[in-house]
């Protein structure tokens, strides 16, 4: 079983960037499709990106599109997310998953049924 260890969180301004990343023991991503999710304060748990292994397409929430970008390392022990010009409402804390078979290519992919594990998560709050 894959464990994943989230780190890269912090307090950043409006306009700022930041990289998160997600450490794999006991496994490496590979063969898997990855994801990350956020959860903001009272809000529910939405999709950020996930990464298609068979095809390597990626896929972003709307509000992630041209400013996040997931990626992984050539040894797929790690995986990553760029963000790049962070706005207020981006504050949350982002955990990243290893989703089942096939997970990124469902629509509501974050949903915990597609979801084999996932990390604690790393705090990002974005000021104003």
């Amino acid at each position: 079983e894959v464990q994943l260890v989230e780190s890269g969180g912090g307090l950043v301004q409006t306009g700022g960037t930041l990289r998160l990343s997600c450490a794999a023991s006991g496994s490496t991503f590979d063969g898997y499709d990855i994801g990350w999710f956020r959860r903001a304060p009272g809000k529910e748990r939405d999709g950020v990106s996930c990464r298609d292994n068979s095809d390597g397409m990626t896929h972003y929430g709307d509000f992630a599109k041209g400013r996040f970008t997931i990626s992984t390392d050539g040894a797929k022990s790690t995986a990553y997310l760029q963000m790049n010009s962070l706005k207020p409402e981006d504050t949350a804390v982002y955990s990243c998953a290893v989703l089942t078979a096939g997970g990124c290519s469902r629509t509501s992919w974050w949903a915990y049924r597609y979801l084999e594990n996932w990390g604690q998560g790393t705090l990002v709050t974005v000021s104003s």
